[in-house]
């Protein structure tokens, strides 16, 4: 796509004016990296705080004209396979959206507004890549009298992850600190700008989003960066950070031919929804996949040595026989060695269970570990 089609998000020209380096990324035209470059970015993170621009994901309100929470949170349900009428003002779960067969649209935060007199409306984060899908799909499946409010057009969103990330936003307004991790709250950070901000990110660190107007986001960004601890971070190492944290990247990882449980990801369904007797889309393979321990499953990958393994390598097992792909894989800062993920065949996802990885045409060892690489450090309190 010609650089003059990609959309851009209302912090273009603060990227410009902090030297990113720019590229195509899901239509838009976003930052890949700074001066510091990715390596000091990602460890940036780590140690301080980074800001991320995430305008370019999607934001959409979910709600009836009943006004019922109970009656949007039902209708959600028919798409995902989280449970949602149990959610409490200003949490929130992190879910995805499945298709007929069970597969992935793709992942998205749920959550459920805490502000007086507005919660019973659902606010959703969905991929930049997929947002047009998603809002479409939802919108069709949606029953009479439940609605979709697309947010695009008037609010922006930022992150602002690192262990220094709390006190960095306390300092703009003091109860952000007793937020836990997955609980949301609408403040003001300024007497002008006021916040929709959840504990959440995409890291492994602690570390919160930021949902403001299209024309605040420019102000909070120049605000928060007067604190010498917050450096902008590009798309690079928001990519080894969530690597390190053993999190999915819609599009790699996951997509419409996998099944949350193929993915590792059935934490994120509650017991009573891996039920047969549910009623949601692809509700039967959820069941399948859990009951057919030999289906292929999402594992950690450490390779012996110092060269990293990326998207496509084949997987083998000791007797050379391909047993899998590798989705993500690449470097990690914080580790100083290579890390990946792929599938493999549910008789080699035992943690420590010895493989090989075909790089460069040559079969080099690996094994299979426990994700995340790195342990996450999410405030529970």
């Amino acid at each position: 796509m010609p650089d003059n089609d990609l959309l851009k998000t209302k912090l273009y020209d603060i990227h410009l004016s902090n030297n990113a380096v720019m590229v195509p990324f899901a239509g838009y035209n976003m930052p890949l990296h700074y001066d510091l470059g990715i390596l000091k970015e990602h460890l940036h993170t780590r140690s301080k705080a980074g800001l991320f621009d995430v305008s370019h994901m999607g934001q959409c309100f979910l709600y009836s004209d009943d006004l019922s929470f109970l009656s949007v949170a039902k209708a959600l349900e028919t798409l995902i396979p989280a449970e949602i009428s149990n959610l409490e003002p200003g949490k929130q779960k992190y879910s995805q959206l499945l298709n007929s067969d069970g597969g992935i649209i793709d992942d998205l935060m749920i959550g459920r507004l805490g502000f007086e007199g507005q919660e019973h409306k659902l606010y959703l984060v969905v991929n930049a890549g997929k947002k047009l899908e998603d809002f479409e799909y939802i919108k069709k499946n949606l029953p009479e009298g439940v609605n979709i409010d697309i947010a695009d057009d008037s609010l922006s969103l930022i992150s602002l992850q690192g262990p220094e990330a709390s006190e960095i936003l306390t300092g703009l307004n003091s109860s952000i600190a007793d937020l836990l991790f997955m609980s949301s709250v609408d403040v003001p950070l300024t007497p002008n700008i006021w916040g929709h901000v959840s504990r959440s990110g995409y890291t492994g660190e602690d570390g919160f989003e930021i949902s403001v107007k299209n024309s605040d986001v420019r102000s909070l960004v120049n605000i928060l960066l007067q604190n010498e601890d917050v450096e902008m971070i590009g798309l690079g190492a928001r990519d080894s950070l969530r690597l390190e944290a053993g999190l999915c990247l819609y599009g790699q990882d996951i997509d419409e031919n996998i099944s949350p449980i193929e993915a590792g990801l059935i934490w994120s369904i509650q017991k009573s929804r891996r039920l047969p007797n549910m009623q949601y889309k692809g509700v039967k393979r959820i069941i399948a996949d859990i009951q057919n321990v030999n289906s292929k499953r999402l594992v950690g990958i450490r390779p012996e040595g110092k060269v990293p393994a990326r998207a496509g390598t084949e997987i083998q097992d000791a007797e050379g026989n391909q047993i899998g792909l590798v989705t993500s894989g690449g470097y990690s800062p914080t580790l100083g060695c290579p890390i990946a993920m792929g599938y493999v065949n549910g008789k080699f996802k035992k943690v420590g269970t010895p493989i090989n990885l075909v790089i460069r045409n040559k079969s080099m060892p690996a094994s299979v570990v426990k994700v995340p690489f790195v342990s996450t450090k999410y405030y529970r309190g």
